[in-house]
C-alpha cells in the first residue's frame, strides 16, 4: 500500500480540491489546522511516561468517567488549533456537555467540528494505541451567526469530512471526504504527514472479529449465536474466525479497515443503548468505513441515517467488512428472544 511518490497531507488535499472547481480551499486549510493539533498531541502522547501528564485530574466528565490529564490536553489543543481560523461556527467535544462556541473576537465560519479528543484513553498508562476522532459538517443555519444545536445534531450522511489519528508505534492520520479513504504516517524527522495508505478498501469479508466477550452473558440472543457461529469449524465458510480486540475503538477499527474484520460494541442488559457516542465516535468512523466499501449499523439501522436527539447520545455499533456486518444483522433480526 505504500506509495513511492512523495505526497504530503497538504498536497494531497489541495490536489483533491483541484478536481472540484467549486472548491474554495477552506477544507484544505482546516484539515491543515487539524493535522497541526495531531502533531502536538502525538508529541505529548509519545512522552507520556516521561512527564507529569499521566493520572487523573480528579474530575469527572459528563458521562461520569474520570478525566485524565492527557484527555484534557488533547481537548484544549484541538480547540486552540481550530477556534481562530474562521472555518467553524461551533464545536462539540466528548469532554464538554454543551456546544463550544467560537470566541466573539474570531470570525464565525460555515462548518461544525465534532471530536473525541482521545479515544481509548484508559490505555494511556499501559502504552496501547489510542486516537483522536473528528467529524465535519456544513452548518444548516444562516452564516455569520453563532452555531446552534441544530447545526450540530445532523445525521451522519451529511458529513463532508471525517477522520481519525492513531497514536501508536507510529502516528497515522486517516481521512475521507466521501471519495476514497487515505492514510498518512507522520515522519517525526521533519514533522510531515506522508501518504502511506492510498485509497484504502476494506475487504468485503473477513476472518476476524473484535468484541469484548467478557460481556457475553448480557448480550442479545442473536448476537450470542453469531459469536458461536464464528467460532465453529467449517472449511467451506472459512471458519473459525480469529478474535482481535485491543480495547481502543480507533485501533481496532483501523486494523480492520486495513485487513478486514468486524468491530462490535453492542447493547447489553446493563447498557440498552450501547456505550459508544453516535455523533463524534460512530458517525465519523462509519463515514470512513463506508467510503472504504464497508458497512456500519446499530444492528437494525444504518448508523449514518440515525437522527440524533442529543449531543452525547449512545448507540450500539457493528462496523467493518460488509458481508460480516450483514450477517450479524441477520442473526439479530432472526432471533427476537
Amino acid at each position: 500500500m505504500a506509495k513511492t511518490q512523495f505526497m504530503t497531507l497538504a498536497r494531497h488535499i489541495i490536489e483533491g480540491e483541484k478536481r472540484h472547481p467549486e472548491a474554495t480551499g477552506e477544507l484544505s486549510r482546516l484539515l491543515s489546522d487539524l493535522s497541526l493539533a495531531a502533531k502536538i498531541i502525538s508529541l505529548e502522547v509519545n512522552k507520556a511516561g516521561l512527564v507529569d501528564i499521566l493520572g487523573f485530574t480528579g474530575n469527572n466528565n459528563i458521562h461520569g468517567e474520570q478525566v485524565k490529564k492527557l484527555d484534557m490536553f488533547a481537548h484544549d489543543t484541538l480547540i486552540k488549533a481550530m477556534d481562530h481560523g474562521g472555518h467553524f461556527c461551533a464545536m462539540v467535544s466528548e469532554e464538554e456537555e454543551d456546544i463550544i462556541h467560537i470566541p466573539a473576537k474570531h470570525k464565525i465560519g460555515k462548518y461544525v467540528l465534532l471530536f473525541d479528543p482521545l479515544d481509548g484513553s484508559s490505555n494511556i498508562d499501559v502504552n496501547i494505541s489510542i486516537g483522536t476522532i473528528f467529524s465535519i459538517y456544513k452548518r444548516i443555519t444562516p452564516e455569520g451567526q453563532p452555531g446552534t444545536l441544530e447545526d450540530c445534531l445532523q445525521q451522519g450522511v451529511n458529513q463532508i469530512a471525517a477522520g481519525y489519528i492513531v497514536y501508536g508505534s507510529s502516528t497515522i492520520l486517516v481521512y475521507t471526504t466521501g471519495e476514497g479513504v487515505h492514510g498518512f504516517t507522520l515522519d517525526p524527522s521533519f514533522g510531515e504527514f506522508l501518504l502511506s495508505h492510498d485509497d484504502i478498501k476494506i475487504p468485503k469479508k473477513s476472518h476476524f472479529y473484535s468484541i469484548n466477550e467478557g460481556n457475553y452473558l448480557y448480550w442479545h440472543p442473536g448476537l450470542k449465536k453469531y459469536i458461536k457461529y464464528l467460532q465453529e469449524e467449517d472449511e467451506a465458510t472459512e471458519r473459525p474466525y480469529s478474535a482481535r480486540y485491543v480495547g481502543s475503538m480507533v485501533a481496532d477499527i483501523h486494523r480492520n479497515l486495513l485487513y478486514g474484520g468486524i468491530y462490535m460494541y453492542p447493547a447489553d442488559n446493563h447498557h440498552p443503548n450501547g456505550k459508544l457516542r453516535l455523533m463524534y465516535e460512530c458517525n465519523p468512523m462509519s463515514f470512513i468505513v463506508e467510503a472504504a466499501g464497508g458497512r456500519a449499523s446499530n444492528g437494525k439501522q444504518r448508523i449514518m441515517e440515525i437522527q440524533p436527539e442529543s449531543l452525547h447520545e449512545n448507540t450500539p455499533l457493528f462496523i467493518g467488512s460488509e458481508e460480516d456486518v450483514k450477517m450479524v444483522e441477520e442473526f439479530m433480526a432472526n432471533d427476537h428472544c
